[in-house]
């Protein structure tokens, strides 16, 4: 990046470091953050700082918020008998914009992992047996980490803590997606919309 001053060169740089930018969407983001002007850059910038400053994690579920205990946790006209477990606060997200599942969540900040030396003890699962145990109100727990081979096993592992304690354990069903084509489904995919299999 010698062809670039020094402070472009950085930029870019660090532009690049987040996930899914490659050199040239970098490149063409700094770009325009420099055609910016200094106004809406000054904005860009502090709404950077602000978020990591004022951004935490929920004491209760773990998801990312600006105040504590979060929005979700202290609404009570969510199902509080029901946790959904999820591997990112990004995911709470995603099941928040379905506007159907009206009970609350845990977050675990990652999935298990043993190749990349993550364990049970390096997530947040821990929270969740010690939330089980001081909430008997909690009737439900539907694990909704990914369909990886993580996931999946963070599933069985949680779903093994979990249900000595009475406490009824549901997966989300995987399957193939809507207006997905068979032809172009794998086999895993497959198999698991067969086992997922409804009644009409």
């Amino acid at each position: 990046m010698s062809q670039y001053a020094r402070p472009l060169a950085a930029l870019i740089r660090e532009l690049s470091k987040l996930p899914g930018i490659g050199g040239k969407t970098a490149q063409r983001l700094a770009f325009h953050i420099l055609s910016l002007d200094d106004k809406e850059a000054n904005a860009l910038a502090e709404s950077i700082t602000r978020a990591k400053a004022e951004m935490k994690y929920c004491s209760i579920c773990g998801n990312l918020t600006d105040k504590d205990p979060c929005e979700i946790c202290s609404d009570p006209s969510r199902d509080h008998t029901t946790i959904c477990v999820v591997e990112q606060a990004k995911d709470v997200a995603a099941m928040e914009r379905m506007k159907e599942y009206r009970g609350v969540y845990h977050v675990l900040h990652g999935a298990i992992s043993p190749m990349d030396g993550i364990g049970p003890e390096d997530i947040n699962l821990k929270q969740l047996i010690v939330r089980l145990q001081q909430n008997d109100d909690v009737k439900e727990v539907i694990l909704a980490t990914n369909p990886t081979i993580e996931g999946e096993a963070t599933a069985m592992y949680t779903a093994r803590l979990i249900k000595p304690a009475g406490i009824k354990c549901t997966r989300i069903a995987h399957g193939i997606p809507v207006g997905g084509d068979l032809e172009y489904t794998d086999e895993v995919t497959l198999s698991k919309a067969i086992e997922g299999r409804n009644e009409l």
